[in-house]
Order: C-alpha cells, then sequence, then structure tokens
C-alpha cells in the first residue's frame, strides 16, 4: 500500500453483529477509515452505547442513511439482512464502491434468487456484474470490483474445502455437508431459539434440506467444476456456543489426493492452512478472533470415502474479515492488511 489518502467508509447496519465487527477491524486498518455508521431504530445513539467495547477506538454516532453525506464516502459495507440491503445499496451514489456482506448478490441467478429469499431481486442486472468475493478462489477477479458479493459463512468454509476438487477428484453427486455454527451467526435480530434457555446445553438442526446457503454452494462448484447439475446435501446445526462454525464434508474420492490437491491450491494463501496428515482435527477455537481457516483431511473407514473438515470464525472470515480482505484486494493493496494481527483467541 502507498502512502495515500486513507479510504473514507460507511457501514450500513452497523448496530448488528457484522457492522460492529467491520467497524471493531477497520480500528487497525491503516487505509480506511469509518466515518459514518448507518441504522434504523437505533439512530440517534452512539455505538459505544450500543457495543460498550467500541469505546474509545472506533465510536461513531448511529444515523440514518439519509443523514449521510455521500459525497465524503468512498466506500460501502453492507451489513444489512438480505432485500434490505439491495434496497439501500440500488440507490446509493455510482462512485461508491460496495462491499456487501447480505446474501442480496451471491446468486447470479434472479429466479434463483427469488425461489430462494422469497422476492424479486431489485437490480437482476447487477447480479451479473458483481464479482462473487472468494479471495482464494482464481476465478474471482476481485481487482478493480465496484461491488463484491462476500460469501455466506456456510458457503466460505464448505467452498473452501471443496472447490478446488470438484472438478475431477470427487463424484460432484456424492457430496454431504455437515455443518455446525454459533448463535452469532443467526444475527442479533430477537429469536426465540437463540435465547440462552433455548440454545444452551443442547444442539439441533434447522434448515433441513432447504437452508438458503444451499443454492450459493451449489452455484459455485458448478461454477468450478464447468457443470450444471451439482446439488449438495446440506445440513446446518446450531451449537451453544457464540461463534465459531465447522463444516464437516463427506465426498467419494482417493484420501491423499484429496489432501495433495488442497496443501497445493493454498500453499501460498496467507489465511488458509491445510494441516499435515494425521494431525488432531481442526477445532473452532484454533481459528476464533481470526481471519483463517484451518482444513484436515481424513480417510474414512470405507474406501473410497474421504471426510474434509474446515473450521472457521463465522464473524471474522465468514463475514467481516473476509469482507475487508476483498476490499484489499479490490483496491490492489496486500490481502492481509488489517487482518495480519489478528490471532486466536484461547481458551
Amino acid at each position: 500500500m502507498t502512502d495515500q489518502t486513507p479510504l473514507k467508509a460507511a457501514i450500513l447496519g452497523a448496530s448488528g453483529y457484522t457492522g460492529a465487527e467491520t467497524i471493531r477491524l477497520l480500528a487497525d486498518h491503516p487505509g480506511v477509515d469509518a466515518i459514518a455508521a448507518t441504522g434504523h431504530a437505533l439512530a440517534g445513539r452512539q455505538l459505544s452505547e450500543i457495543f460498550p467495547h467500541l469505546a474509545g477506538s472506533a465510536d461513531l454516532a448511529v444515523v440514518r442513511a439519509d443523514d449521510v453525506d455521500w459525497s465524503q464516502v468512498d466506500v460501502a459495507f453492507g451489513c444489512l439482512p438480505h432485500g434490505t440491503s439491495q434496497d439501500l445499496i440500488e440507490s446509493l451514489p455510482d462512485h461508491l464502491r460496495v462491499i456487501d456482506l447480505s446474501a442480496d448478490y451471491r446468486l447470479t441467478n434472479p429466479d434463483t434468487y427469488q425461489t430462494t429469499y422469497g422476492r424479486a431481486h431489485a437490480a437482476p442486472e447487477r447480479l451479473q456484474t458483481r464479482i462473487y468475493g472468494l479471495p482464494e478462489w482464481p476465478q474471482n477477479d476481485l481487482c478493480g470490483a465496484d461491488l463484491v458479493a462476500c460469501p455466506g459463512c456456510y458457503p466460505t468454509a464448505s467452498l473452501l474445502a471443496l472447490l478446488p476438487l470438484v472438478a475431477d477428484l470427487i463424484d460432484p453427486h456424492a457430496i454431504i455437508i455437515d455443518a455446525k455454527s454459533g448463535v452469532s451467526g443467526a444475527g442479533r435480530g430477537l429469536k426465540e431459539g437463540n435465547l440462552f434457555s433455548e440454545a444452551a446445553e443442547g444442539a439441533h438442526a434447522y434448515g433441513v434440506g432447504v437452508h438458503r446457503h444451499a443454492p450459493e454452494i451449489d452455484q459455485e462448484l458448478n461454477r468450478a467444476a464447468g457443470r450444471n447439475d451439482i446439488a449438495v446435501t446440506f445440513t446446518p446445526h446450531l451449537l451453544p456456543m457464540v461463534r465459531g462454525e465447522l463444516v464437516t464434508c463427506h465426498v467419494r474420492g482417493d484420501a491423499d489426493q484429496i489432501h495433495a490437491a488442497l496443501a497445493a491450491q493454498y500453499r501460498t494463501s496467507p489465511f488458509v492452512s491445510v494441516l499435515p496428515p494425521g494431525s488432531p482435527p481442526p477445532d473452532t477455537r484454533h481459528v476464533r478472533g481470526t481471519n483463517h481457516c484451518r482444513i484436515g483431511v481424513w480417510p474414512d473407514r470405507v474406501a473410497g470415502r474421504t471426510i474434509v473438515i474446515a473450521v472457521i470464525d463465522n464473524l471474522i472470515k465468514g463475514s467481516s474479515g473476509q469482507a475487508i480482505q476483498n476490499l484489499n484486494l479490490a483496491m490492489g493493496w496486500d490481502e492481509q492488511l488489517g487482518l495480519s494481527h489478528l490471532q486466536p483467541l484461547f481458551p
């Protein structure tokens, strides 16, 4: 990065978990200053009132989007729910670079979007021109991108584990993804299932057979393999922890070849580590608080079947950290800028 004036950033939906995490991470980014934080219900309050942990380092007044002087903003991070995000993003001035953390621009087919999210897309033509922001995958050329769709947290972990394999190393029609996430993955809104008394001391599956991230995973696997017939079996589970995500991918293929392909793919990736054969399985505690993904490979007890496990922090690598990594690449900066200092929090 050159010695240039820092970009001025607005965080859309700053009162949610991903908004707060984006602001926290940008406080240590030398190339970006967060100058605006938008919110609807909490407009008029200071961020430090909503999130006391931000006091003294990244405190901003929460304002309505209509009250932002957009002429002073260079980049917007969309941290709003799907539907709400596209409505605001499509009203923003053309000069803005947008890094969207919602689901609104992830799917390229507007019909798939409507089926998956229950409403027509406001700007279907932009689904063809946006860049899908999985930084480690070479098909995604982020340099210069003006609209980046950040992957969902489950797709991030799943795709990092599977994309290097799907073209020729595994049976594309026999992929099973058993996924688990902490409760922060559901956002900050009040939901009965996220109450401590409902989520603690138990685990349960949800969105069984119909989870919204499955079409996104299918889309990217089909694109990587040059196919249109891949449809994974994907089942997410809620675990009684705040943050962290683990995906166990069951595939048909040779474990040694799979490990070699993953190790080769990520040999120079600063945020993805492939564990040596025989290592203990990766643990969400090994990546908590970081922008890292750890991947391990094991042969199943049945010949020809392999288990690939990946772990991430759903709020960082699965959301805000990856968004900043995407901005870095879009700007032509070192992708580690503002993220390399993050070390795992343990215990």
